[in-house]
């Protein structure tokens, strides 16, 4: 029996044009070998299975090729390229740092760096998993990785890079690799595939895909399982029972019950989803996945993000044009509350199943009652008590003169047509103007010894403030009139209190002062005390603290001139 080989390393791209997905990096690494403008550090770094050593490997073939095509292809007849594909190759070496990841390990690597390749024009060292080395081996590859010898060029790869130190990442020039889209991977494996004589349809092909999550080599790695299952004719529901993937037909089913009301063919769904062994946390996904799709499918300009096969596209076509995007969007909301709080929950099973219930019940849901509001105008008019028994039917009454009701009765009907809804925010606004029509209140200016007489009140009002209640208690004041108002001028000690009080508390003390006095017609100023004034004049800072003290005190002036002491 002839060796088997994996389709992971028996399809292994071997050129920048058989790469899959990449093609940006391709095409800058090809270019930098063009106009030879080669760095002596890459830092190859994304998600497994994405193509990151394999590009090494290209890119450590073609720099050593002596015959590459005009598109910058190595040629695989060189003695360079053909001692690399019999695994011979003395230019080109890996070594994986998660089993030489010490400090000894990189220093037999940098005695090795200074021996010139025999064959070919540079040595190519591929480091592969390279967050593996310890602290200590990291530092001592710095130097040889900023300064190698010109004939050596290092290749770090790596699928966690927030582990790879940040005077590392300086050194190199960084390539991000991303996950391969699922039609690249489709089109690969339809390739592979047809190349091993088997048959398989594209829906297998994109749940394999999918399964794969991006990754190439694990697309190929599937696929090989799959063929060791079905043979060399292969069933897509074959293809779901092997990899213990959902069937497209659960969620199209039960988006059909949800939108008939249907909740016992939903849960009995669930239950047989169970059944088959499924886990219950990746239904939830599954039908969370399956709304987004719908949604998607409602427009078209969006079909570039179903990533499906045309098959699929078609039905879920059909269904989103059967669900309104209100149904949809609120569906989604409940399936990823409940995929959310899934394992947070007591008891799962319930949890899913009430969220089932919960889809079921959207379309049956009652609208929400339109309010009916009555004309600004209409008169209240007082219903007749035999309207009061039960089974009598409303009926409009006649027009009747409009009787007012009593003062004391007005907050109450105002109440109560609050209570029915059916205030309109013309009559809330304008009600308050009627009573201030109604019942104004006169102004009255204040006498200068009633705003001398009710200062203190205004100190009382801060009392949690001690300082700030001080300063009101112990200020003065000027009381100036003009143009029917007057104005309230109070001292501060300095500045820097002027402008804090303006800026901070000004408005405050005005507005609580007119409520005090009980006029509008009184404003706040403030001032600073000039230099005679007989208000006390408060010392804060220590230094003059210390140099009141000493003008107070002859003998403190004297201990601080006999110890030379500092006080500023």
């Amino acid at each position: 029996m002839a060796q088997y080989i994996v389709s992971a390393r028996k399809y292994r791209p071997d050129s920048f044009g058989t790469l899959i997905g990449q093609d940006n990096i391709a095409q800058t690494l090809k270019n930098s070998i063009l106009r030879g403008q080669l760095a002596h550090a890459y830092l190859f770094c994304g998600p497994r299975g994405v193509g990151k050593t394999t590009t090494a490997r290209i890119f450590a073939k073609m720099i050593n090729c002596s015959d590459p095509s005009e598109d910058m292809e190595p040629c695989g007849k060189c003695e360079s390229c053909l001692s690399f594909a019999e695994g011979r190759s003395y230019c080109i070496h890996e070594l994986d740092a998660a089993s030489n990841n010490g400090v000894d390990d990189i220093k037999a690597l940098m005695d090795q760096v200074r021996v010139p390749p025999q064959v070919g024009r540079y040595s190519v060292y591929i480091i592969d998993e390279v967050h593996m080395l310890s602290q200590a081996a990291f530092n001592a590859f710095l130097k040889t990785l900023e300064e190698p010898p010109a004939h050596a060029i290092f290749i770090l790869a790596t699928t966690e890079k927030h582990k790879i130190l940040p005077t590392i990442l300086s050194r190199c020039q960084t390539y991000d690799f991303n996950r391969i889209t699922v039609d690249n991977i489709v089109k690969n494996l339809r390739m592979v595939a047809s190349s091993e004589g088997i048959s398989i349809d594209d829906e297998s092909l994109h749940v394999i895909a999918h399964k794969a999550d991006g990754a190439m080599r694990d697309a190929l790695t599937i696929f090989d399982q799959t063929v060791a299952f079905c043979g060399t004719d292969v069933k897509y529901q074959d293809v779901l029972r092997n990899l213990n993937v959902l069937d497209y037909e659960y969620s199209f089913s039960l988006v059909d019950a949800f939108l008939q009301g249907d909740y016992p063919k939903a849960l009995m769904t669930f239950d047989e989803v169970l059944t088959k062994g499924f886990n219950a946390l990746h239904f939830v996904a599954a039908l969370s996945s399956h709304m987004r799709d719908l949604i998607v499918s409602r427009s078209g300009g969006l079909d570039a993000l179903l990533e499906l096969p045309d098959s699929l596209k078609k039905r879920y076509k059909e269904q989103s044009e059967r669900c309104s995007l209100p149904f949809l969007y609120e569906a989604l909301s409940i399936t990823t509350q409940c995929e959310s709080g899934y394992r947070a929950s007591v008891n799962p099973r319930l949890h899913i199943e009430f969220a089932l219930m919960r889809l079921s019940f959207i379309v049956s849901k009652p609208a929400p009652a339109a309010s009916v509001q009555a004309p600004a105008a209409a008169p209240v008019v007082a219903a007749p008590a035999a309207s009061q028994k039960t089974g009598d039917v409303l009926r409009s009454p006649e027009p009747a003169p409009e009787q007012p009701a009593p003062a004391a009765e007005q907050p109450r009907e105002r109440r109560s047509r609050a209570a029915r809804g059916g205030m309109s925010l013309k009559s809330v606004m304008d009600e308050p103007q009627a009573e201030t029509a109604a019942a104004p209140k006169e102004d009255m200016l204040p006498s200068d010894e009633q705003i001398k007489a009710k200062w203190p009140e205004l100190a009382k009002l801060y009392g949690d403030k001690p300082r700030l209640a001080s300063m009101l208690t112990t200020t003065s004041l000027d009381i100036a009139e003009a143009d029917g108002s007057k104005t309230v001028t109070f001292r501060v000690v300095n500045d820097a209190q002027k402008d804090w009080v303006e800026s901070k508390l000004l408005h405050e003390l005005e507005g609580n002062f007119r409520k005090v006095v009980g006029s509008m017609k009184v404003y706040l100023r403030v001032d600073v005390a000039p230099d005679d004034s007989p208000q006390e004049k408060k010392i804060y800072m220590p230094s003059d603290q210390a140099a009141e003290l000493m003008r107070q005190n002859e003998q403190v002036k004297n201990l601080v001139k006999d110890l030379e002491l500092d006080i500023k």
